[in-house]
């Protein structure tokens, strides 16, 4: 599990979109707020009835995958009882084992055990010796708890994006903590999105960013992982919430946030986690050889954007 850092999405079009045909729905979801915007021009259903098929949407995954919901699916499964497995559990459990296997074991939705003994999970236990952590990577790999909680947010985004394709929406931003943004805004242009800049302090989104990046109105998930919201510092040392499931331990590079674009939100949530855990450098690496992916990497004293963010 980690902190997401919320995208700070630069509009101001509510007004503007009443008179162009756009609408804005949202609500509480997932520890937040979620807001939606979409042209409504070509769909038949209206506000209210979207509103309460997002609503319902959001309600199933929350009662399946949430592990902050102790009577859904997933804590079902993790506290041992015997449950029947839905369709949606199983497509996020393969898209889990998926990524695990892309990204060589950096992304493991099965590391609870060790955010929970570094007090970044549902304990608050730190600073565990090697015993400790032997013990929980053992139960990382019996798969005995289970969290996805590092793609939920996207997943949700795609889930909703889905939904919004099957009325005819062709025009839309879906914000769920992470972004999936498609076509173009009320002024005809594609979407324009802001980069928190990762600093310590800053807690509020869109309170000082370090970056903007504008959409040519493609299908894109935008997701940003960071560091600098969730750490706890210990005799004099930060730790932060980022854990590296192959070495049991928290990250010690200086990567601060990876903002990631992909085809999905799920990818690039996926992507984004990945990019914290193997750090600056190596997450430049991976973008430049792996086509479709952009990425913006802020450290203590460096940055990097691709060629096409």
């Amino acid at each position: 599990m980690r902190l997401k850092t919320t995208i700070a999405i630069i509009c101001a079009l509510i007004l503007a979109g009443c008179s162009r045909g756009y609408v804005t729905i949202g609500g509480y979801a997932q520890g937040g707020m979620y807001s939606i915007k979409y042209n409504q021009a070509g769909v038949k259903l209206g506000r209210a009835e979207v509103q309460a098929a997002v609503d319902g949407i959001l309600t199933a995954i929350d009662t399946t995958l949430s592990g902050y919901n102790r009577n859904s699916l997933l804590s079902r499964r993790n506290r041992g009882e015997k449950v029947k497995l839905n369709p949606m559990f199983l497509e996020m459990d393969a898209l889990a084992e998926k990524y695990k296997e892309l990204t060589g074991g950096a992304f493991d939705a099965a590391a609870g055990p060790l955010f929970d003994i570094w007090g970044f999970g549902f304990t608050s236990d730190s600073l565990p010796g090697e015993p400790e952590i032997a013990a929980a990577k053992a139960r990382c790999q019996q798969r005995e708890i289970l969290n996805f909680n590092a793609i939920a947010q996207g997943y949700s985004c795609d889930k909703v994006a889905a939904y919004l394709h099957s009325i005819g929406v062709k025009d839309m931003l879906v914000d769920i903590g992470e972004i999936y943004c498609e076509g173009l805004n009320p002024d005809g242009r594609g979407w324009t999105i802001a980069i928190d800049t990762p600093e310590d302090g800053n807690n509020t989104p869109g309170a000082s960013i370090s970056g903007i990046w504008h959409s040519d109105g493609g299908s894109y998930g935008v997701v940003t992982s960071g560091n600098y919201r969730k750490f706890y510092i210990k005799d004099g040392k930060k730790y932060a919430h980022t854990i590296d499931p192959r070495s049991g331990r928290p990250v010690e590079h200086d990567l601060l946030s990876a903002t990631v674009i992909a085809s999905t939100a799920t990818e690039a949530d996926a992507l984004a986690t990945f990019f914290m855990v193997i750090g600056f450098d190596e997450a430049r690496s991976w973008v430049e050889g792996h086509d479709g992916v952009e990425a913006c990497l802020i450290a203590s004293e460096r940055s990097w954007t691709s060629p096409g963010f």
